[in-house]
């Protein structure tokens, strides 16, 4: 049974992005060769699928599938991937075989995943998905990538109502970047 794993870059005041959804404050080591590509590389040979909400399939179709010197590329546009939407007729990867769109429930579709692969199943970025995703329980294991900076106003790391959530802290990895790559369990 596959584990599902929500990924997310964090300012270090807890935004995920600026308040029109600017990621502009996200450095070029996540994608040049170094510390956080070398740990995404890792954690990628240990996945099975990736599953994306809408919004972030159109931030990703627009580069992934022609970024070819990306060193994380190959392992991205390899891998199956699953869009959750209820308006998207199809999810075209540009050359690579299209995502598969999932318009059922979100919940089912990730017990449904959970159930067809036997690893990690990466949901990136996908604010809303993520939230509804730790609303139903749903969800594995948490991992923040903070940048070293704060921006003061923005779209929070998760939009949830519900009381808190215990995480356990399974790892916190600093990297020279001045990143800090923290992975949570997610208590049930």
């Amino acid at each position: 049974m596959g584990r599902l794993i929500i990924e997310q870059h964090v300012t270090a005041d807890g935004f995920a992005a600026g308040p029109n959804g600017e990621l502009d404050w996200i450095d070029g080591s996540v994608s040049e060769p170094g510390p956080m590509v070398d740990e995404a590389l890792a954690e990628l040979e240990h996945a099975d699928a990736i599953l994306l909400g809408a919004t972030t399939y159109r931030l990703f179709i627009a580069y992934w599938p022609t970024a070819l010197d990306d060193p994380l590329a190959a392992p991205i546009n390899r891998l199956p991937k699953h869009i959750v939407s209820q308006t998207l007729p199809e999810a075209r990867w540009g050359d690579h075989t299209p995502a598969t769109v999932e318009s059922g429930d979100p919940a089912a579709t990730a017990d449904r995943l959970k159930q067809t692969y036997d690893r990690d199943i990466i949901v990136w970025g996908s604010l809303q998905l993520a939230s509804a995703l730790l609303e139903a329980g749903k969800v594995d294991e948490a991992r923040l990538r903070v940048a070293p900076v704060a921006i003061g106003q923005g779209i929070p790391l998760w939009d949830l109502d519900y009381g808190p959530m215990p995480l356990t802290l399974r790892s916190a990895t600093p990297l020279s970047t001045g990143q800090v790559t923290l992975i949570y369990d997610v208590t049930r």
